[in-house]
């Protein structure tokens, strides 16, 4: 049976230890698989992306593979096609399908039709794909997972989800600090609270993610709410003395994060962004390999 990455779930924790154990030889030599020689990958694309699809593009090409890059409007979906009958044809082409897309739903009705790996890239629900570059981004840091405290203050969204979700399967306890009305349902062993300050106390590392997302522009009132939440000098002093901050991207500097924590000396953020190819070529090389 196909193995498909949508949630993270998919993935038990001792499979994700030697996913990161591999993303980290991967970032060591980045030539040092030729897992996709002789295939090629689709990425489908209905949002703009600057490191989700560059990531995936140059992760593809430097596992030996050809990424089909596929924008909005340039597939037959477009056009009414089914999801069903798209992922059977996608599945005679490719070795693969990544999707960056709105709902999730459709995602999960083209894994179930796809003889083929699918991985979600993002949907408004999960960014799974993001997590796995946080967790080698910690582990680079700290030597370790198992323990590790993080906070994510900011919007209950699909990072915030997925990191309630994954995280916590290595043995990284996580705390969600959010307004009640943006709290994302509590997952497994994740605390879900309305005060910054109490999630960041202690933390090894605080994250926060745009307060209002890509296609959520006219989300009234949000940016007030979240005014509290914003991550600065005197919230990340909260946290551990050696403590990192942490940014999916793209950042709004001034709204979320200030500058100063952004482009300041505790800031992993750019490790992060490295990080997603290192990881998503570990996890494409898995995924191929089953």
């Amino acid at each position: 049976m196909t193995r498909h990455f949508l949630t993270g779930e998919e993935l038990t924790g001792d499979e994700l230890t030697r996913l990161l154990e591999r993303a980290a030889e991967l970032k060591a030599d980045r030539q040092a698989s030729d897992a996709l020689t002789g295939r090629s990958v689709a990425l489908i694309f209905e949002k703009p992306s600057t490191r989700t699809r560059i990531s995936f593009e140059v992760g593809v090409n430097e596992l030996g593979g050809d990424a089909i890059v596929l924008r909005e409007g340039e597939m037959q979906l477009s056009r009414g096609e089914s999801v069903r009958d798209t992922a059977l044809v996608l599945s005679r082409y490719v070795a693969a399908i990544g999707v960056r897309t709105g709902a999730h739903e459709p995602l999960v009705e083209l894994a179930e039709h796809a003889a083929v790996p699918v991985v979600n890239m993002l949907t408004a629900d999960h960014h799974p794909c993001q997590v796995l570059a946080d967790l080698l981004t910690l582990k680079e840091r700290f030597e370790r997972l198992d323990g590790l405290k993080l906070a994510y203050v900011g919007d209950g969204n699909n990072v915030a989800r997925s990191l309630m979700i994954i995280a916590p399967r290595v043995g990284v306890e996580v705390s969600v600090a959010t307004p009640a009305v943006l709290a994302p349902q509590p997952v497994g062993s994740a605390r879900v609270l309305t005060d910054p300050a109490e999630a960041v106390e202690g933390a090894n590392a605080v994250y926060t993610d745009v307060w209002v997302s890509m296609g959520d522009e006219d989300a009234a009132g949000k940016r007030e709410l979240l005014e509290p939440y914003r991550l600065d000098e005197p919230l990340l002093d909260r946290a551990a003395d050696d403590a990192i901050a942490l940014h999916c991207l793209p950042a709004h500097v001034g709204e979320e994060i200030t500058a100063e924590v952004l482009y300041g000396p505790q800031s992993a953020v750019w490790d992060q962004a490295e990080n997603r190819l290192h990881a998503q070529k570990a996890l494409l090389e898995l995924l191929v390999a089953r």
